[in-house]
């Protein structure tokens, strides 16, 4: 592996090197929960594998990660809660999503970018984030697509 810190990685180099606790995986679970949790629905196992397509185990797997890392709280067949780290985590998340779905849409004259979105949101750091949302400013027509003023 390479010592030199400005140098060049693989991919899983950068993923090993970086600091987060939260894996890529983690990130789109947490994040389901926080936005299924704004809905007012008891989130459950089964509810969350179905709208991530997943099988009810690996969404199982994924939360016991998620509780050890004390994101969220559920018993077994129970349903599942955000701790405070988690709702924090969460609302970032949502926010990150959401101000790239608007950056890729006024980019792209769209009107969803899910897929794009979903592919690169993990590697998007605070400070790109909070840069997109001032570009967004400069982007924006007067009028946005759907026709309300900017």
């Amino acid at each position: 592996m390479v010592t030199d810190k400005d140098g060049f990685y693989t991919m899983k180099g950068y993923e090993r090197s970086a600091s987060d606790e939260l894996t890529s995986s983690m990130e789109d679970y947490l994040e389901m929960v926080c936005r299924m949790e704004e809905e007012g629905e008891p989130i459950r196992v089964s509810s969350l594998a179905a709208s991530l397509h997943v099988r009810p185990s690996s969404a199982s797997k994924m939360l016991d990660n998620l509780k050890k890392a004390g994101y969220i709280d559920f018993k077994k067949y129970g349903s599942i809660m955000v701790t405070e780290k988690g709702y924090e985590e969460g609302r970032y998340l949502l926010h990150r999503h959401q101000v790239l779905q608007d950056f890729f849409c006024t980019l792209n004259h769209t009107e969803d970018e899910l897929e794009l979105v979903e592919k690169i949101e993990h590697f998007i750091n605070h400070r790109t984030v909070a840069n997109m949302e001032q570009a967004l400013s400069f982007l924006r027509p007067k009028n946005d697509i759907t026709g309300k003023m900017g």
